[in-house]
């Protein structure tokens, strides 16, 4: 039985579906060549990322398919319902990718607050002729202790986040459609480890205290975060975007960021993939990342292994 991971699979992925006699073929095909490379070649198992859409079209020409795989948790890419009522299995790995993606919030949030982002593009231009000037452009950082971090969205990533969060001594507060309350469990090193339980609170709420914003909700109709959402944010706080493009207003966001209301923001996700918008990409308030949030070689084993795991599951 042959499975195309068109978007990749690592290693230990593979292993363990050829360990179970599965084909694995990982050449990337062009979108538009899809189907019939899936027919062509008796393609049992599509597995995508990104990059790779299954949608409605595809399914409908691909009969011998029997199970599509998002390596990651949206799904927003994979016609989901239409898969399932063609009796498609439909699998994500939702869990594989949460601490990796949180790492990268906080990457964004130090380098924010010392200004790493603006300084990484100064110091080889203006390191050796304006080092004094530099460094008293970049002398007016802050901590993270202490500050209030805010997150949108309160599932399985957004509580990775709260984890490091308590760990370096932030107050956590959240926000959540589908969740009143978690508790919070911070390991630590040694196997010790610490239960916080945390309240969800409405939107407006932790838009008004937070002195940090992390977003963690799936793709949405409407933004989330629009020209009203930043007007309530504190004069001076910082939004961070590792979740979807097109939650958050960019136009918006350009706009509180040229009026000082907002110091910086973070994005690894944008409305126009893999195009953003050159005001975003030129603006020294905003650090970016190209939708990196699970790529990690840790990730990346994990969501191989849970794909396999739920592969060898189904088709077997």
């Amino acid at each position: 039985m042959k499975i195309l991971a068109n978007d990749g699979i690592s290693q230990s992925g593979i292993d363990a579906l050829t360990k179970n006699s599965f084909d694995v073929i990982t050449t990337n095909v062009a979108q538009e060549q899809l189907a019939g490379y899936i027919n062509e070649n008796k393609v049992s198992g599509l597995l995508v990322r990104s990059a790779t859409t299954a949608r409605k079209e595809l399914i409908n020409a691909c009969p011998g398919l029997k199970l599509i795989g998002r390596g990651g948790v949206g799904m927003d890419n994979i016609d989901v319902d239409y898969a399932k009522s063609k009796g498609l299995h439909v699998i994500n790995t939702p869990a594989a990718s949460s601490a990796s993606v949180a790492e990268l919030v906080f990457a964004h949030l130090y380098g924010g607050v010392r200004f790493l982002h603006n300084s990484n593009r100064s110091m080889p231009l203006e390191g050796e002729t304006n080092f004094k000037g530099l460094k008293k452009a970049y002398a007016k950082g802050a901590e993270l202790r202490g500050k209030t971090l805010g997150i949108i969205g309160f599932g399985r990533i957004g509580q990775e986040v709260a984890k490091i969060g308590l760990g370096i001594g932030m107050n956590v507060i959240a926000a959540d459609k589908f969740t009143d309350e978690a508790t919070v469990t911070v390991t630590l090193f040694n196997g010790q480890s610490i239960a916080v339980s945390i309240k969800t609170e409405s939107l407006n709420q932790v838009l008004e205290k937070s002195d940090f914003i992390s977003l963690h909700v799936p793709a949405q109709k409407e933004y989330v975060i629009n020209a009203g959402a930043f007007s309530k944010m504190k004069k001076g706080a910082a939004i961070v975007n590792a979740s979807r493009g097109g939650v958050v207003d960019e136009v918006a966001l350009i706009e509180a960021l040229e009026s000082g209301h907002l110091s910086f923001a973070a994005l690894d996700t944008f409305e126009n993939e893999p195009k953003p918008e050159i005001k975003l990409l030129m603006h020294d308030k905003i650090s970016l990342t190209p939708h990196i949030g699970a790529a990690t070689l840790e990730a990346q084993d994990r969501i191989g292994e849970e794909l396999a795991a739920q592969i060898n599951s189904l088709l077997k």
